[in-house]
Formats: structure tokens, C-alpha cells, sequence
């Protein structure tokens, strides 16, 4: 009895120790050991039986029972009974109740001691994964502290003393050893539920990795006083941070640099000798474009903000200092500001501008019949299409210096008739082309546009629906570290991405390959997750 008593207590503890060490809760291990008792009993009294085990979890006493399922007709005598039966032993009986019976206790041999124990083995081992999830699926965002446990194929395994989690070899900084026992700082990027167990990655290339070390230097960081809005880096080699100030007696670069620059030290001796350049953010968009070139000065800044686009006029002898080595200034200046940059030098815009006047002036000479003079003197006004001046106000070309009523009048006709000769010709070159009348009627095409798509094979509104992005708008690919760039088919016209998705979105409404309903979904996520994006992009 002694004995019995012993082996009871031993059970307990058992599952005491196990849920102790894999910080589990203990009603899951005794689960799992119910469960092993009730797969070792069926091996005794046959694998069709039903058999339910229960362990006191204060006693540690074993009980068995025998499930059978009420029926009218029994089929397996080891798991039914029938209903004539089942009313004999309990008169509220009814068809799909279940009875049970109990069992004698069942001494474990050699076989079914091992299988209970793997059962055991399983359950704990699933229970401490769903508890590593639990515990870590909402912690992304965080830095973490651990210990390299190993490195395989030049993925670093980081031990976080309830969890491994891995570092994979493109989020590691550049040349950066890892050696077992080393202690690891890292971002943990992402967390995800998967049959072989959580898996926890992390991150030292990310840039969110650099705004919560500021984060942790910086305490005017920490209590919100300064906002981080924006960072890029080129990880192990350099990087730009914006920050912003919402206290105006507080300087944001100072408080980031700190005491002759140590908030800043420490988190660039973290990042393994990582530069970083400061830079103080602006609402305006030119204006921190302008503060992300540094060191570079810039002398003029032309802003296109619905295609994204800004030129950057630099002095001549600033131009390598604005690009940087191989490109990286204005490469992380781009991706602070989320501008596509355009250098050039001041020479360079000059000419640009000279060849820009002289085409719109050859323009306006041909299609409204008028000398170079009259065509320049237009230029000049800022016009830089015939449609402009031909739909202008008239009052408009009246108060520029020689130019009357009449006069006025005369060039707005001319361009008219120019613009419909035009329409004429466009809309025979789209017939020959065989391009669909229903492609005309696409919102958001223009004639020239559908002649440069029939051009290019794209001449129904499923054509249209089948097209990419990047198959109007072009795409950049790097081939061997050269960037090589693939003009779309209405690239041209400069028509900005989301408009482009647009159109296509609307051709395969029109195509009735999506539901009207389905496309407000479609946008309705996006919008969701744009502005989680920009509340997470710092």
C-alpha cells in the first residue's frame, strides 16, 4: 500500500517538475499523461475500445472507464451498447448517450511504458510551443537579448532562454562574426506558427532595429518628446534617421547625438561602426529632401509630389558628395524622404531647360502655325501644351504683352483645330490598329495612350486587365550590381503608379473577372494596411 502510495506521489511530482522546467501549465501535463494511460489501456483491451483515464491531480490515484455509445443495433461491442441494455442500467438512457464502465487498474508493461511515455513526450512538447507562441506572437517590434546557440549554413540560432530564435543570414550585419556563447542584441521581426513550432525571427538590418536602440539611448525617445519619422539604412555601412522635435526648446539632432556625441556612439558601436547621419524632418517635403542630401549642398529643388519625383540642382563640385560612394547618399536620402531623386548639375539643368524651351517652342510653332518669336514668348508664360492654350481662359493670353483679343482668339482656334486634327488622326491609327471601342471609352485613357497600348499588342479590355504595374509604368531590375531599367508601355506619359493599378483594377471590373463589391474590399485592406504600414515606418 506504502508502495502504491509512493508511485502516486512519484506521479505528481513527475508532472510538477516537467511543467516547472518547461514553464507550461500543470493540468496540460497531467493531460497528456491521462492521455498516455488511456492509449497504454487500449493496447491491453483492444485499440477499438473507448477508454477515458483520469489522474487526481492533489492524489496522483489512477482511475480507468470503459466509454460505450447507446445505439439501437450494435456494430462494435468493444465501443456500443444498445439501447435495451443501457435502459436496464440507467432508465434515462437514450440513443448517442454514453455509458461508462469502470476498469481495473492495469499494470504497464515494457512496450506500453514506452509509448506512454512518447505520448507524454509529444503533448509537453506541443504545450511548450503553443506557450512560445503565446508568449512571443505579440512582442514583435522588441529587442531582445540572447546567446548564440549555433550558426548553420550562415544562419545564427539565438537561445532567448524560453525560445530559440534564428537570425537569418540577410538580416545579419555585413561581416559580422558570430561565435557560440556570444550574447546578441535583435529586432524581432516577425513570429510565426508553424507544425515544426513557432518560429521567431530576428532581425539587426532592420531599420526599426536603429529606432528602438535610439529608443533605449535617447530618453527624450523613450517619453515621446522626440518622434523618429523616418529611417534608412545600408546596414553595417551607413545610415539616416529623421527626427523631429515636439518641444521647441529641445533640439532633436543634439538630444540624438548627446554629450560629445555619446547617445549616438553607443548605438553606432552596436551596429558594428555603422554611420549615421541625423537629419532634422520637415513637414516640407523639399525642405527635408533638402536635409537628407547632406552633407551635400543644393542650390535648387524642383518638386513633383503626385508622381513622387524630385530634381536636385547641386554646384558642379557638389555632385559626388550629394551621390556619395557608389550612390549611397542619395540612394538612403531616397528611401528617408520616399522621393525618387534626380541629380544634376547646375551646367546640367541648364541644358535640360534650353532643350525643354526649344522642343515646347518647335511645338507651338508647328501646331498653331506661328513664328518662333510668338511660340517662345508662350514658353516663356509657362504654357507647355496646346491643350492648355487652347482651352485657357482667354482673359489669360490677353494679359500677356502683345498679345490682343484677336490675337488671342486667333491662337485658341488654331490650336483647336490642330488638337482636332490630331484626335482624327489618333483615332484612324487606333482602327488600323484594331484596338476595341470599348478600350476608348476606359476612364483615364487618353487617344495617345490606347495607340501606344495597341502598339503593344494590348487591344481589348481584357488585354488590359491581364497587364502588371510595372508592365505600363516599367521596372528596374539589378542585373550583376547594374541597374537596368524596362520602359512600360504608357511610361511616356507618366501616369503614378497608384492610378496605373487603378485603370487596371477597373479593366477587370470591367471584365468581369472581379465584382465591383470585391474591388471596395480589395481597397478597403489596402487602406488598412497602408496605414499600419506608416504607423509602423519610422
Amino acid at each position: 500500500m506504502n508502495a502504491v502510495s509512493a508511485n502516486r506521489l512519484e506521479l505528481i511530482q513527475i508532472a510538477d517538475a516537467v511543467a516547472r522546467e518547461k514553464s507550461i501549465d500543470k493540468s496540460l501535463v497531467i493531460a497528456a499523461m491521462e492521455d498516455a494511460l488511456a492509449r497504454a489501456a487500449r493496447s491491453r483491451y483492444g485499440h477499438e475500445t473507448n477508454i477515458k483515464a483520469e489522474i487526481n491531480p492533489k492524489t496522483g490515484e489512477t482511475r480507468l472507464w470503459r466509454l460505450l455509445e447507446v445505439v439501437e443495433e450494435i456494430e462494435n461491442d468493444s465501443a456500443e451498447i444498445t439501447i435495451k441494455e443501457a435502459s436496464r442500467r440507467n432508465p434515462e438512457a437514450s440513443v448517442g448517450d454514453f455509458m461508462s464502465e469502470p476498469l481495473p487498474p492495469i499494470d504497464f508493461g515494457r512496450v506500453a511504458a514506452m509509448a506512454a511515455k512518447q505520448v507524454i513526450t509529444q503533448k509537453v512538447r506541443e504545450a511548450e510551443r503553443d506557450r512560445q507562441y503565446a508568449d512571443y506572437k505579440d512582442r514583435v517590434g522588441e529587442i531582445v537579448n540572447g546567446i548564440v546557440k549555433r550558426v548553420e549554413y550562415g544562419h545564427v540560432i539565438v537561445d532567448l532562454g524560453k525560445a530559440e530564435a534564428i537570425i537569418r543570414r540577410d538580416q545579419q550585419l555585413p561581416r559580422e562574426p558570430y561565435r557560440n556563447g556570444d550574447r546578441v542584441r535583435a529586432y524581432i521581426m516577425e513570429v510565426r506558427s508553424e507544425p515544426r513550432g513557432p518560429q521567431i525571427f530576428l532581425s539587426r538590418s532592420h531599420p526599426q532595429f536603429m529606432a528602438k536602440l535610439f529608443e533605449q539611448e535617447v530618453p527624450e525617445v523613450y517619453d515621446g518628446v522626440i518622434e523618429i519619422k523616418a529611417v534608412a539604412r545600408d546596414p553595417g555601412s551607413r545610415a539616416k534617421i529623421g527626427v523631429m522635435s515636439n518641444d521647441n526648446s529641445i533640439d532633436p539632432v543634439g538630444a540624438c547625438v548627446g554629450m560629445r556625441g555619446s547617445r549616438v556612439q553607443a548605438v553606432v558601436n552596436e551596429l558594428a561602426g555603422e554611420k549615421i547621419d541625423i537629419v532634422p524632418w520637415s513637414p516640407d517635403s523639399a525642405t527635408f529632401v533638402v536635409n537628407a542630401l547632406a552633407p551635400a549642398e543644393v542650390s535648387k529643388v524642383v518638386l513633383d509630389e503626385d508622381s513622387e519625383r524630385i530634381e536636385v540642382v547641386v554646384p558642379d563640385e557638389q555632385l559626388s558628395l550629394a551621390i556619395g560612394r557608389r550612390g549611397q547618399n542619395v540612394r538612403l536620402a531616397s528611401q528617408l524622404t520616399g522621393f525618387e531623386i534626380d541629380i544634376m548639375t547646375e551646367i546640367e539643368e541648364s541644358a535640360k531647360r534650353q532643350d525643354e524651351f526649344r522642343l515646347r517652342t518647335d511645338l507651338f510653332m508647328i501646331g498653331l502655325d506661328v513664328d518662333d518669336m510668338m511660340a517662345g514668348l508662350l514658353v516663356s508664360e509657362g504654357f507647355t501644351s496646346i491643350e492648355e492654350i487652347a482651352f485657357v481662359a482667354l482673359e489669360e493670353l490677353m494679359d500677356i504683352d502683345g498679345i490682343d483679343e484677336e490675337v488671342g482668339a486667333e491662337l485658341q482656334a488654331r490650336g483647336r483645330d490642330f488638337l482636332e486634327e490630331e484626335t482624327k488622326k489618333l483615332d484612324a491609327r487606333r482602327k488600323e490598329l484594331g484596338v476595341d471601342d470599348a478600350l476608348v471609352e476606359m476612364e483615364g485613357l487618353d487617344l495617345k495612350m490606347i495607340v501606344a497600348l495597341g502598339e503593344n499588342e494590348i487591344k481589348t479590355i481584357e488585354d488590359l486587365a491581364g497587364c502588371a504595374t510595372d508592365d505600363l509604368n516599367g521596372w528596374t531590375e539589378r542585373v550583376d550590381g547594374e541597374k537596368t531599367h524596362y520602359d512600360g508601355f504608357l511610361e511616356p506619359f507618366k501616369i503614378i503608379a497608384e492610378d496605373v493599378e487603378s485603370l487596371i483594377m477597373r479593366a477587370r471590373v470591367a471584365a468581369g473577372w472581379v465584382t465591383e463589391e470585391e474591388l471596395a474590399a480589395a481597397e478597403a485592406e489596402d487602406e488598412s494596411e497602408e496605414e499600419a504600414t506608416t504607423e509602423e515606418r519610422v
